[in-house]
């Protein structure tokens, strides 16, 4: 029962993911007006260049949305690896209280080897940002 409950979350999160891209590549995209009659080559090549921005702004929200997955998946396993040793630190000075020093320089220096992940999610997530 409750992995049939999990199948639905991870589908309405993949829904709601691609429901979010299309929505950013049409409130990105540049409004178009239809050519008047009677272009000549010139106006013809000057509107073909007014469609780079189309593709700036395709490159643009890929890249925030690329960003922002960078760090949604870079925090869940620091954020779970740290809970865990957390958790596992508190039962370990349950159990031996003189070792309490011990295991809690071991579980931090875990965790912050465990948080190198998200600081390098959030280095990709920032070069995706301020490089496009």
């Amino acid at each position: 029962m409750k992995r049939n409950s999990q199948k639905k979350l991870v589908r309405g999160i993949l829904v709601v993911s691609i429901l979010l891209l299309v929505v950013s590549f049409i409130m990105a995209a540049p409004d178009k007006k239809p050519a008047p009659k009677g272009q000549n080559k010139i106006q013809k090549n000057v509107q073909e260049k007014k469609s780079e921005p189309l593709a700036k702004a395709i490159v643009r929200g890929a890249a925030l949305i690329g960003a922002g997955l960078a760090m949604g998946f870079g925090a869940i396993g620091p954020g779970i690896g740290e809970g865990y040793a957390a958790g596992k630190a508190c039962e370990g000075v349950s159990r031996r209280p003189d070792k309490a020093n011990l295991l809690t320089r071991t579980m931090l220096i875990g965790q912050a080897v465990s948080e190198s992940t998200g600081i390098y999610s959030l280095v990709i997530a920032l070069i995706l940002i301020f490089t496009t």
